[in-house]
């Protein structure tokens, strides 16, 4: 919405706070596991992909949920897998 409004994308912020609780500029953070070297981040991350997949377990199984089985069991196959990851 805001992209169609002012007609340009919003920039990434510059600083973000990592797992660990310190503000570092953006660029020096990963989304990959095997480049995350602070093991406080790795632990916040391996915890938060592991209640992601506890959240999509459970969503998929309410009544009339908008998530397919198959749908959601990939998608918490693949937040256990990269919780794995950021836990090695």
């Amino acid at each position: 919405m805001i992209t169609k409004t002012l007609k340009a994308a919003p920039d990434a912020p510059s600083v973000v706070t990592t797992g660990c609780g310190i503000e570092v500029p953006y660029a020096m953070t990963s989304p990959h596991p095997e480049k995350v070297t602070c093991l406080a981040c790795r632990e916040h991350a391996h915890r938060a992909h592991l209640r992601f997949a506890e959240q999509v377990e459970r969503l998929s199984r309410m009544p009339g949920s908008p998530l397919k089985a198959d749908e959601a069991a990939k998608a918490v196959q693949w937040a256990r897998d990269r919780a794995a990851r950021f836990s090695s």
